[in-house]
This record gives structure tokens, C-alpha cells and sequence, in this order.
């Protein structure tokens, strides 16, 4: 679903990604911890196609993407990558079912079958009756529920979430993660959360360490691993 070979990435003489080999399966919910600035939201922004690497390739849906001129970057990002951040970026002009909407006008989508998919999303996140109130009428788990059904719209492939319940109480936090879960059975998307939230990082089907830059575990979850090993110096990994 997701492979990233040999990512790099700086910004002046900073070196914020320094050699990122990934795979994540379809399906899965992987989330990406690590200390602030170790190259999380960098290597999340580049899989999501917002941010170009400096070398290497990222492979969403089988399609190199870093290959990709920016009109048909911005036609893949589209159509096959939901994006949730931290604040909701809801338009606070207009309705929770306009805001989830607005991703499939830019698709084309008719006003029609914009409405169903939106209505029926709501639905499952059990905001119908909140459907026609603006952002600042939705309290904050709502106003979040609604950035996911937005991020949902087009049916994407992944979903890419940025620190998604960071805004969040303890209940609503709770909320959510059960949400991503209840989501992936029933449509089947691929998550990749950034989080500093442990408890959503126990419970999703792999974590992934990382620090300066590096993976510090194994990206293959079949990969041997054993804690009591001394670390290789010479291996990327054990860094």
C-alpha cells in the first residue's frame, strides 16, 4: 500500500530525514512516534504528497508518486489521501456538511452524489442531527468527527492523521481512536497517525519509533527483533 525507500530530506543545512525505508501494509493502522523533531510530521507530509523529498521514492497505491507533476500530484492527493490534522480545519463558514463536501466538488463529484456521501458519513459518525450547524455550534469531538468524515469523503486508500486527538479530552480522545478502528473494518482505509498519545500508540497494529531522522525498530513487523541484543553501529536501524 505504502513503501518508502530511502527517503531524505532537509531544510538548509538541517537534515530532517536522513534515509527512510517503510513499508505499511493495506489495511493496517500504524502509529508514528518520536520526540519533537525527529521527522515525523516531515515524513508524514511527504507519503501525503504535501512535501517533495530531497532523494528517494514514495509508492502510494503502487504509483511512485514523487514522480508526478504538481496537477496530477494535487489530482492523487485528491482522490486517494484523507488528510486529518490536530485543529479540525473546518471552514467555519459553513455547515459540517458543506465542510465534509467540499473535497468531492473539487473531485467533480455532483452536488447529488457530493450530499449522499456526505449525509451518509455523518450518519455513521452519529452527527445527522448536526448536519446544517457551523463549526462554532459543534463542541470539540464533533467539530473532529466532522474533519474525519471530510477526510473520508472521496473514499481514499489513506488516511494520514497529524496529531488527530491532541485537542482532545480524555472522553473524546477515547472516541476517536474506537472511531479509526470502527472505520478501517467498515471501509477498509489505511491509517498512518502521528501521535504523542500513548495510549492510541499501544493499541494501533504497529508503532514506529523514530528519532534525528531515523527509524529506531524495524518497519517489517516480521522482522526479528530482540530487545537484549547489543545495537550495531554500522546498522541504520539500531540508530
Amino acid at each position: 500500500m505504502i513503501t518508502v525507500k530511502e527517503i531524505t530530506k532537509s531544510f538548509g543545512s538541517l537534515q530532517v530525514l536522513k534515509g527512510i525505508d517503510l513499508h505499511i501494509d493495506k489495511g493496517e493502522i500504524v502509529s508514528i512516534v518520536g520526540p519533537s523533531g525527529a521527522g515525523k510530521t516531515t515524513l508524514l507530509q511527504i507519503i501525503g504528497t504535501l512535501d517533495r523529498p530531497d532523494s528517494g521514492s514514495v509508492y502510494v497505491d503502487s504509483i511512485d508518486v514523487t514522480t508526478l507533476s504538481q496537477k496530477k500530484l494535487a489530482d492523487f492527493r485528491n482522490q486517494h489521501i484523507g488528510f486529518v490534522f490536530q485543529f479540525h480545519q473546518l471552514l467555519p463558514e459553513f455547515t459540517a456538511i458543506e465542510n465534509i463536501m467540499i473535497p468531492a466538488y473539487i473531485a467533480g463529484r455532483s452536488n447529488k452524489e457530493a450530499q449522499r456521501r456526505a449525509a451518509e458519513l455523518l450518519d455513521f459518525m452519529g452527527l445527522t442531527d448536526r448536519a446544517h450547524h457551523k463549526p462554532n455550534e459543534l463542541s470539540g469531538g464533533e467539530k473532529q468527527r466532522v474533519a474525519v468524515a471530510r477526510a473520508l469523503v472521496n473514499n481514499p486508500a489513506v488516511i494520514l492523521a497529524d496529531e488527530p486527538s491532541g485537542s482532545l479530552d480524555t472522553k473524546n480522545k477515547q472516541e476517536l481512536h474506537q472511531l479509526f478502528f470502527d472505520l478501517r473494518d467498515k471501509f477498509g482505509q489505511t491509517f498512518v497517525i502521528v501521535t504523542h498519545d500513548e495510549q492510541l500508540a499501544t493499541i494501533t497494529d504497529r508503532t514506529i519509533h523514530m528519532r534525528d531522522g531515523l527509524l529506531e525498530v524495524p518497519s517489517d513487523p516480521s522482522a526479528p527483533s530482540d530487545p537484549s541484543a547489543p545495537l550495531d553501529p554500522s546498522d541504520p536501524s539500531d540508530l
